[in-house]
């Protein structure tokens, strides 16, 4: 019996090892998933922490450049060409670029030679370019009648599309991608060159982005880039006037009130955020100094 008793006592205090054994296996696992929650915890609430800084400092990149734009020192005053102003705020480098929209395309108010230069000066063949702007003028006229080329109702339901022209203005420049043909690769290539604000015929080379420039005569891709080189050589201390391949003058004074802006924040830790808005300048009822028309956060390079 004392055996048996022996035998009993060895197998219990066994499965007493066993099962502590498996007590610790157990709680190594916990202890190791709490560890890593709370270091993937910790790693989210600082890029949390990071994304809320830069995007302050974006926004202060915004403010800025408004208040730069409301400057009377014309000497001091920044260029709203799309040039990269950048200076430091805490830990963080701020880049703004200001882009006075009387220097990109209308779409309610250019005429059709002005579209139809820029789409061909964006590579669209002429004969595509032609029906493309046809397209567009038949989207903001107030009339059904189609042109020769264009598209009213019947053409937007036989293509099989749930929509058709509203016969009025474009309310945004994203309202193009809505056009018969106009494709999402055409509208990114195009759509820096593009405004609703402007209330402009023609274009202003003198603040015009690549894009837009790519739309006057004899400007091809590396015109355009030579001529953003020579424009942003100067400032408002020196400013020459810009000679365009025709011999036509692009003159900097006469701008807009109305502006873009692309404000970025970078970290000393790499963390970034872009925030693009635009504004237009003057005083409201409210007392406000200038009002924003568009606004857009998270926006790629």
């Amino acid at each position: 019996m004392r055996v048996n008793s022996q035998r009993s006592n060895l197998l219990q205090q066994g499965v007493a090892l066993l099962i502590v054994l498996w007590v610790l296996v157990l709680l190594s696992i916990i202890s190791g998933t709490l560890a890593l929650l709370a270091r993937a915890e910790n790693l989210e609430a600082r890029t949390l922490f990071d994304d809320s800084r830069a995007r302050m400092g974006a926004l202060a990149g915004i403010q800025r450049a408004v208040f730069e734009m409301r400057n009377p020192d014309l000497e001091t005053k920044w260029i709203p060409d799309g040039r990269p102003y950048v200076f430091t705020l805490g830990d963080s480098e701020i880049s703004v670029a200001i882009t006075d929209e009387t220097g990109k395309l209308d779409l309610n108010s250019a005429s059709e030679d002005t579209k139809l230069n820029l789409l061909i000066g964006n590579g669209v063949d002429p004969s595509e370019a032609q029906a493309l702007v046809d397209a567009i003028e038949d989207w903001k006229d107030p009339d059904d009648f189609i042109r020769p080329n264009g598209a009213e109702e019947g053409e937007y339901a036989a293509a099989g599309l749930s929509w058709a022209p509203p016969n009025a203005a474009f309310a945004t420049v994203e309202e193009l991608q809505q056009v018969l043909g106009i494709s999402y690769e055409l509208y990114a290539r195009i759509e820096p060159a593009l405004t609703v604000f402007s209330g402009r015929a023609e274009v202003n080379p003198a603040y015009a982005p690549l894009e837009a420039l790519r739309g006057f005569p004899e400007v091809d891709l590396e015109t355009a880039q030579n001529l953003i080189f020579q424009r942003q050589e100067f400032d408002n201390s020196n400013i020459q006037p810009l000679t365009m391949p025709d011999g036509s003058i692009a003159v900097a004074q006469g701008g807009g009130l109305t502006f873009t802006v692309v404000a970025k924040a970078t970290l000393n830790n790499g963390a970034w955020t872009q925030v693009e808005g635009t504004f237009r300048l003057g005083t409201d009822l409210l007392g406000r100094p200038y009002r924003i028309v568009r606004w857009q956060e998270g926006v790629s390079e």
